[in-house]
């Protein structure tokens, strides 16, 4: 694997620069060379995932040893047993070495670990070491590593140094990351078997939907080589409203597939509800994540965050509020595509809705577009009993798409257990019977 090489240079010269630390500063050895002046391995002609990343950032000498360094504990961590090591003088660990010791036994590196290691007491130095661990960093910035929050009163240095799980995963495997949904990650994501062609919609819709298709394609050329970054926010916000099963999401996941894009769903209603008190920090993992890897955002149920403003009269209102507040901002900030999808357009906050770009409404399918739902479901290997009409169904039963996805489900199993293919009429009707009794409505 070409990273291992890459890494395996990086290990050795990391080796390299603890030791010449460990003598200078605890050894006072005058003939050791200055960690300064120990270069990194040249990586200009190395074709692996790992360099093409240093090259891409033009890393520095610093920058290269925080990366390296965050990256031991899950590379090869005995190379820091030896910071393990305690002060005879005080019977306690090195306080200038930082770290702390995890629950595996190894040493786990903080902020104060890297200063160390690379000033050692040089104050003009350590102060512009700080610099690596700014939010307007590229290893904040694009999510590379950051140092975790510490107890209020400790140095921010005492904070542990952690590579992303992306960066992880692209420096050792090579792979790019797909982060998987938990607690704190309460994002999924988004992905359809579907093809544009499949999706049926009203042409007004398909126009709307087009514009986001463009900006997909030129909105970086719109705001650099245009010059409107300037002039407008960065990104494109968008509202989708409409009865469920009218094609939102399958819309949000065709958008993606479409760009070559990853879509990752956020069911808001969900992070409110069982994180409420976490949600600001929940949801900075997903923005914090998705920042320039060109991440569609879609937001579910977006009303249960954005709906007529909350009148201030309790802890827990002035809480919602902040949250709100917090998301708008994010959403504000992304330069990508976010997508907000709610059932009732009228539960959004007419102040919320003014943020967006484009606001589309998805009706429920007429009858000529019945129709083609109809054929699109029902191909090959399904057969279709003679009596079954389907023109006679789009007109009679107005149903949605996702409806129709139920019904051809049902009775593709009912099929499969008689032993074969044929769809028939009293499956099928059988079948819509359940998807109006869903609605609460009667059928026959």
């Amino acid at each position: 694997m070409a990273n291992a090489n890459t890494a395996t240079q990086e290990l050795q010269w990391f080796s390299t620069v603890i030791a010449a630390r460990g003598a200078i500063s605890f050894n006072n050895d005058k003939a050791q060379p200055q960690v300064a002046s120990i270069l990194p391995p040249d990586v200009s002609q190395d074709a692996s995932p790992y360099a093409a990343i240093i090259r891409q950032f033009n890393m520095g000498h610093a920058e290269r040893f925080v990366l390296i360094l965050a990256l031991v504990p899950h590379l090869q961590p005995e190379l820091l047993d030896i910071l393990l090591m305690k002060n005879s003088a005080t019977d306690h660990p090195f306080t200038q070495l930082g770290g702390q010791k995890g629950a595996h036994g190894g040493y786990l590196p903080t902020g104060e670990t890297a200063v160390f290691l690379l000033a050692g007491n040089d104050l003009q130095q350590r102060y512009q070491l700080l610099q690596l661990f700014d939010e307007e960093h590229f290893f904040h910035k694009h999510n590379f590593l950051q140092l975790q929050p510490v107890n209020a009163g400790e140095p921010r240095l005492a904070g542990l140094l952690t590579p992303s799980a992306e960066y992880l995963a692209l420096l050792t495997t090579g792979k790019a990351f797909k982060p998987n949904f938990t607690a704190n990650f309460p994002a999924k994501r988004l992905t359809t078997g579907m093809e544009w062609q499949d999706l049926v919609v009203s042409h007004h819709v398909m126009a709307e939907l087009e514009e986001l298709k463009t900006w997909l394609q030129h909105g970086p050329a719109l705001l650099h080589d245009w010059g409107f970054a300037g002039k407008v926010k960065p990104g494109f916000r968008v509202l989708f409203s409409g009865p469920p099963g009218t094609g939102k999401t399958l819309t949000a996941a065709l958008l993606g597939k479409w760009a070559g894009m990853d879509v990752y769903r956020i069911d808001l209603s969900m992070v409110v509800s069982k994180f409420i008190g976490e949600t600001e920090k929940n949801l900075a993992n997903v923005f914090d994540m998705a920042e320039n890897k060109n991440w569609i955002l879609f937001f579910d149920e977006a009303d249960a965050l954005f709906g007529k403003r909350t009148n201030v009269g309790d802890a827990h209102d002035r809480h919602a509020n902040q949250e709100v507040s917090y998301l708008l901002q994010r959403i504000e900030d992304y330069n990508g595509l976010i997508v907000l999808a709610t059932n009732f357009k009228n539960n959004v906050d007419e102040a919320f809705a003014r943020r967006f770009q484009v606001m589309i409404d998805f009706q429920k399918p007429d009858e000529h577009q019945r129709l083609q739902l109809w054929k699109n479901a029902f191909t090959p290997p399904c057969q279709l009993a003679v009596d079954v009409s389907l023109p006679k169904l789009a007109a009679e039963y107005p149903i949605t798409g996702a409806s129709i996805m139920n019904v051809l489900r049902f009775c593709s199993l009912r099929a499969l257990g008689r032993g074969n293919t044929e769809i028939i009429l009293p499956d099928i009707k059988q079948a819509i019977r359940k998807e109006m009794h869903k609605e609460g409505k009667a059928l026959f």
